[in-house]
């Protein structure tokens, strides 16, 4: 098996440029436009497909989370696939055994670390590029534009290796919730979404009850990069400390939850899981219960 050239869960513009034209590597934009909801159940979303066209890294190519790299069959929107069906998606793109993916959005990086997730969970060497395509422009990083117009070449599929403790169910969330096992539930929404005060894509508003919040975006500077260690290590640490495990994230679609799995795998956590319908699944039955009003976490969340 070739040995991964990723230096670990998160790169800077400085490492990939040099590295562009390594073979083992595949650079995958994985965009999704998600305007914030205008009133309750007001979920719109779309490819990012034609922003890659516009502008992207040279020699990247788009993965769909609207599409290929979703469960289209599934209730909830962004459903992670099936891992032989997120293995074939990622042929497609030219992914194959030996590969290492470097993922990167226009989107304050949770598409990113949404794609980085699913390839962790089939054991896919991944990473995310810290601050995105802005990140990268302002590096003095080339860009290009257009259909890449070199075929996509014929890889062997990777054989997906899932490994365990990844997702959370909706069973699971509930039980920890109602405190019959052990875990602590962390809502990576902005803290105007899990008080209630803002409008929810979803059926309900508020949040699981027993949860805690710690809004992803407080998890970045203001260019959109992760936090300096210290200072994830801080914010993380101001709601969330060792004792507090395992640690099982929700958001809205299991996307911004992401990003804050991101951060906490950074920081060297490995007891955490996400629950990837959160609030999408957990809001359409209505005998699960949900909660309004703020509670104890680092602070108010920027945007959704």
């Amino acid at each position: 098996m070739t040995h991964s050239p990723l230096p670990g869960p998160l790169v800077d513009a400085t490492w990939l440029a040099p590295r562009l034209d390594d073979p083992r590597l595949v650079v995958l934009d994985a965009t999704v436009l998600l305007p914030s909801p205008r009133y309750d159940g007001d979920h719109r979303s779309a490819s990012g497909r034609e922003g890659w066209v516009r502008r992207h890294l040279p020699g990247s190519r788009h993965a769909d989370l609207t599409g290929d790299f979703s469960d289209l069959d599934a209730p909830c929107h962004f459903t992670a696939p099936g891992p032989r069906a997120l293995a074939r998606a990622l042929a497609r793109v030219g992914v194959g055994e030996g590969s290492a993916v470097v993922a990167y959005d226009t989107g304050g990086g949770i598409w990113a670390a949404r794609l980085w997730w699913m390839l962790r969970a089939i054991s896919v060497p991944a990473a995310v590029l810290d601050g995105g395509l802005a990140a990268w422009e302002s590096a003095g990083g080339p860009l290009a534009s257009g259909d890449d117009p070199v075929p996509v070449p014929e890889v062997t599929p990777v054989t997906p290796v899932p490994r365990p403790g990844i997702w959370t169910d909706v069973h699971e969330v509930g039980a920890i919730s109602r405190g019959e096992r052990p875990g602590t539930l962390v809502c990576a929404l902005p803290a105007a979404a899990f008080d209630g005060s803002v409008p929810t894509r979803y059926s309900r508003r508020g949040h699981i009850p027993g949860s805690r919040s710690l809004p992803g975006r407080e998890l970045l500077d203001g260019e959109g990069r992760l936090l300096p260690a210290a200072d994830l290590a801080a914010r993380v640490g101001a709601g969330l400390d060792t004792t507090d495990t395992p640690v099982v994230l929700y958001c809205g679609g299991g996307v911004s939850a992401a990003g804050v799995a991101l951060a906490l795998t950074v920081l060297g956590r490995d007891d955490v899981s996400l629950y990837d319908g959160s609030l999408e699944e957990w809001s359409k039955d209505p005998a699960r219960p949900l909660e309004l009003g703020a509670a104890a976490g680092p602070g108010p969340g920027q945007s959704d």
